[in-house]
C-alpha cells in the first residue's frame, strides 16, 4: 500500500483518492480501464521532484509503485493510465511561460517536402496547458505550432510532447519532433534537467561531468555511436512515426540533442516539466478540393496523383463517419459554431440555421443512399487566392479525367469548416454518441508508403472480412498513407475482446511486410508496446531496453509501456463496460 502520510510531508499540491477522481483517471480515450491508487496534482516542479524522490525511496518496499504523467487524458493507446500514482498536470502545471516572435529555421523531416521550414518565433509552455489555449496565445503573435493533432480542442501540450503528435499539417510541416527544440524534465534522481541541441564541445563537457547527468550523456552517446549504422537503418522510412525511442535522431555527428529521445518517450524516461517549441506563421488563405469516392479501390493511385500538386493538407473520412455527423447533426452544428478551426463563432439562431443548411447535400445523400464510401479533402494554402484556386482547379481536372470522381471546390471558409469539423470530431462523436458499443482504437494509427496503397489496401480489406461483426470508421491523413481505423465493439463480450490481439497481430504483420509503422502519431502505450519488437527486431528492441534502463533503472516511470509492455497485460486490462 502507498504511504500517503509520508508522501504528504513535502508535497504542497493536492492529493486525491476520491471515488470521482479514481473513476476519471482509470480511463483515457483508449480501450483500457486501470484504476490508480492515488491522483496527485503537483503545484510546482519541487512537488514533482519530491514525488520522484519518494517513489525511488519506497520502491524496494513497494515494487509496484510507479508514476504516470497525465495532462488531458486523451491518449488513445492507454499511455496515461496506471494502477499506482497518476500525476495530473492540468490543474496547476498549466502556464504558458513565454511566446516570442523571432526569426529562425527548423529542418522539416517530411518526406514529401524535403526543405527547411522558416520559423518565426517560439513558445515555452508547461505540459498541463490545453492546446486550444496555447494556440490562442500564439495566434496573438500570428504564430502556430503546426503539428497539432485532430483532437486540438481536447488535448494538452504534455500529450503532444509525450506522443510526438502529428496531424493534418504534418504532411507539409512534419511532426512535433521538428518543433520541440528543448525539453526540461525531472529524471530518476529527482533533479530537473534541460535537454537541447549541443555542439561537440558542449557534449564533451556534459560527458565529463561526474554526476547523474554526465552518466546519462556518456551512456547514451556510447550506445548511439556503437550502433550508429544499425540505428540509421532501423529508422522507419515512412513520412512519420511514433513507435519506439528515436535514437536515430539524437546525433547527426555534428549536433547531439537528447530532446529528440525524450519527445515521443511517453513519460517512460522522465517527467517533462516544460518544452520550447519553434512556431511558424500560418498562411492567410486556402482553397479546398473535396473528392467523393464510391469505390476505394483506386485510392492509392488517387493519393499519389493529388500529392503531385503539393496540398498543405490531404485528409480523409469514410461514409460511417459522415453518417454519424448527419445522425448527430445538432452536435456537429454546435462544434462548427464554436469555431474549431480558430475562426470565431457563428452566433445566434440565424447563424445556427445557416450552419445547418451547409449539411443539406450530405443529408440528401444519406436519405437517397448516395453517400460515398470515402471523402477526401485536399487543402491548398498560401497568400495568393487566385493562385490557390488555380492549383485546386488543376488538381480537380486531373482527378476527374483520370478517375472520373465527383468533386467540389468549396466556396468559402464556412463550407470548408464543415468538412474539417467532421474530420476532427469523428472520434469524439464515436465516444460520446454511440450507445452500447464502445469505440475501440487498437489498430488506429498505422502508416505505410503512399505508393504501396494500391496493393496494401486490398490485403487489409481481406483481413477485415474475416471479422464480419466489426463495424468501423476510417479517417486519417491520406497524403501520408496514415489511417485511423476505429472499430465499434461490445467490450462486455469476451468474444469481442478476444478479437483485439488476434486482429492486431494480422494487421501489424501486414504493415511490417510493407515497411510501415504501427503508430504514426498516437504512440505505443499499452496497446502497441507489445508489438515493438516485432516491428524493429530484437537487436534494436534491446537497444530500446538499454535506453530505458539508463534513464529509469528502477522502472518508476510509466511502466507497461514501450519496452516492458506485454500482450498478457494488454488483454487483462481491456475495459469490460
Amino acid at each position: 500500500m502507498l504511504n500517503i502520510q509520508k508522501l504528504k510531508q513535502h508535497f504542497e499540491g493536492d492529493i486525491s483518492t476520491s471515488v470521482e477522481d479514481m473513476a476519471k483517471h482509470a480511463y483515457d480515450a483508449s480501450i483500457f480501464h486501470i484504476p490508480p491508487e492515488v491522483v496527485l496534482y503537483p503545484k510546482t516542479v519541487a512537488d514533482i521532484q519530491h514525488v520522484v524522490e519518494f517513489v525511488s525511496a519506497e520502491k524496494a518496499l513497494n515494487p509496484e509503485l510507479s508514476i504516470t504523467a497525465r495532462s488531458a487524458g486523451t491518449d488513445m493507446g492507454g499511455g496515461s493510465v496506471n494502477d499506482s500514482i497518476i500525476l495530473d498536470f492540468t490543474k496547476y502545471i498549466n502556464k504558458i511561460i513565454e511566446v516570442k516572435e523571432e526569426q529562425g529555421s527548423v529542418r522539416n523531416f517530411s518526406h514529401h517536402h524535403d526543405r527547411p521550414i522558416e520559423t518565426a518565433g517560439y513558445a515555452i509552455t508547461q505540459p498541463g496547458v490545453y492546446y486550444r489555449d496555447f494556440e490562442k496565445e500564439t495566434l496573438k503573435h500570428n504564430l502556430i505550432m503546426p503539428s497539432y493533432p485532430a483532437s486540438r480542442g481536447l488535448c494538452a501540450m504534455g500529450g503532444i510532447m509525450a506522443n510526438n503528435s502529428g496531424g493534418e499539417k504534418s504532411l507539409s510541416y512534419g511532426k512535433t519532433e521538428n518543433y520541440l527544440e528543448t525539453i526540461w524534465a525531472v529524471l530518476a534522481d529527482g533533479k530537473e534537467y534541460e535537454f537541447g541541441p549541443l555542439t561537440e564541445p558542449e557534449l564533451e563537457a556534459k560527458m565529463r561531468l561526474s554526476t547523474y547527468e554526465g552518466e546519462i550523456y556518456r551512456k547514451i552517446f556510447h550506445l548511439i555511436r556503437a550502433n550508429y549504422d544499425v540505428l540509421q537503418k532501423a529508422k522507419p522510412s515512412v513520412s512519420k512515426n511514433s513507435a519506439g525511442y528515436y535514437l536515430w535522431n539524437v546525433w547527426d555527428k555534428k549536433t547531439f540533442n537528447m530532446s529528440k529521445l525524450l519527445v515521443g518517450s511517453q513519460g517512460t524516461l522522465g517527467l517533462v516539466t516544460k518544452g520550447k517549441f519553434r512556431l511558424v506563421t500560418p498562411h492567410t488563405k486556402s482553397k479546398m478540393l473535396v473528392m467523393f469516392l464510391h469505390d476505394v479501390a483506386p485510392l492509392g493511385s488517387i493519393v499519389n496523383e493529388v500529392m503531385k500538386h503539393n496540398p498543405e493538407t490531404f485528409e480523409s473520412f469514410d461514409d460511417h463517419t459522415m453518417s454519424l455527423a448527419i445522425k448527430f447533426l445538432p452536435a456537429m452544428i454546435k462544434k462548427m459554431a464554436s469555431g474549431s478551426k480558430g475562426t470565431g463563432s457563428f452566433g445566434g439562431p440565424l447563424g445556427l440555421i445557416k450552419l445547418g443548411l451547409e449539411f443539406l447535400p450530405e443529408v440528401w445523400m444519406t436519405l437517397t443512399g448516395g453517400m460515398p464510401k470515402l471523402i477526401l479533402i485536399a487543402e491548398f494554402t498560401g497568400d495568393d487566392e487566385a493562385e490557390l484556386l488555380r492549383r485546386a482547379q488543376e488538381t480537380q481536372k486531373t482527378v476527374v479525367e483520370k478517375f472520373h470522381l465527383q468533386t467540389h471546390i468549396t466556396k468559402n471558409d464556412q463550407e470548408s469548416q464543415k468538412y474539417w469539423t467532421v474530420r476532427r470530431e469523428s472520434f469524439s462523436l464515436l465516444r460520446e454518441r454511440v450507445k452500447n458499443l464502445h469505440s475501440a482504437p487498437f489498430i488506429d494509427d498505422f502508416a505505410v508508403h503512399p505508393a504501396d496503397l494500391p496493393t496494401f489496401l486490398p490485403k487489409l480489406d481481406a483481413i477485415f472480412k474475416k471479422y464480419p461483426s466489426l463495424i468501423y470508421t476510417i479517417a486519417g491523413h491520406a497524403g501520408d498513407a496514415n489511417f485511423h481505423i476505429i472499430p465499434l465493439m461490445d467490450l462486455t463480450k469476451e468474444s469481442e475482446r478476444a478479437i483485439i490481439p488476434k486482429l492486431s497481430d494480422e494487421v501489424y504483420d501486414l504493415i511490417i511486410e510493407y515497411k510501415g509503422t504501427i503508430t504514426a502519431e498516437h504512440n505505443d502505450g499499452l496497446v502497441r508496446g507489445p508489438y515493438l519488437e516485432k516491428m524493429y527486431g530484437p537487436e534494436v528492441f534491446n537497444l530500446f531496453k538499454e535506453v530505458k534502463h539508463v534513464f529509469d533503472p528502477n522502472n518508476i516511470f510509466n511502466p507497461h509501456k514501450k519496452t516492458d509492455a506485454t500482450e498478457e497485460y494488454l488483454i487483462k486490462h481491456i475495459r469490460t463496460d
